[in-house]
């Protein structure tokens, strides 16, 4: 499969072209016939299809709803804020030995034809069993940094992914206005738990206690 889309949209194979002669309106013979060319839908794949038949990359790459979605290889400034987030939570989750934490990329499989990745995730030790080759379900945190243009994926699409397969908490960290949104897992959906902009502390419901600086993860 080949492609040069690299803007988040999906990757498709080539085009495969069928060529159909309008019979009806003029003899194949004549220059009235009329020339038709589609092309043919592509089949949607499934994650185990993607494992068999890819490589292994650090490409970002998603499976939504069948099919694959590259992504442009972050910035330097999105991978700071991504590691500064998680070297706060991996601390202070290995001290208090609460589980895991990981940084994409790293495939979260929550169906057949369904695997994205979160930027940081956490999932607690009674959990664990989700981590194999990949991490085979939802995990307990995920959090992502809004990327350039990645707007509308981050703040709508995957917040109701989240929701729906039941991530007790989302964390949203965009680096234009300098905000953290912490969203709570509530009778099964989100709720803001609260907005922290500049000079405040960000705060977990899902693991009280953990905090972060909102000035650290975008300046350090």
């Amino acid at each position: 499969m080949r492609s040069n889309n690299f803007l988040g949209q999906p990757l498709l194979p080539e085009l495969v072209c069928v060529r159909f002669i309008d019979m009806i309106a003029a003899p194949a013979e004549s220059p009235a016939a009329v020339e038709f060319v589609a092309p043919v839908v592509p089949r949607p794949y499934t994650y185990d299809d993607l494992v068999a038949e890819f490589q292994e990359s650090t490409q970002p790459g998603e499976l939504w709803d069948g099919q694959l979605v590259m992504s442009p290889t972050p910035s330097y400034s999105h991978q700071k804020i991504v590691l500064r987030f998680f070297r706060v939570l991996d601390d202070w989750v290995r001290a208090r030995q609460l589980g895991e934490v990981v940084s994409a990329p790293i495939d979260m499989v929550l169906s057949p034809h369904l695997a994205v990745q979160p930027d940081v995730a956490f999932i607690a030790k009674e959990r664990l069993n989700i981590i194999q080759r990949v991490i085979m379900g939802p995990v307990d945190l995920a959090a992502e940094v809004v990327s350039l243009g990645g707007r509308n994926r981050d703040r709508i699409e995957k917040r109701d992914l989240y929701e729906q397969h039941g991530i007790k908490e989302y964390w949203i960290i965009d680096p234009e206005p300098e905000s953290v949104d912490v969203l709570h897992l509530e009778n099964g959906q989100y709720q803001l738990a609260q907005r922290y902009g500049k000079g405040g502390e960000a705060a977990s419901r899902l693991l009280p206690g953990f905090r972060a600086a909102v000035d650290y993860l975008f300046h350090g």
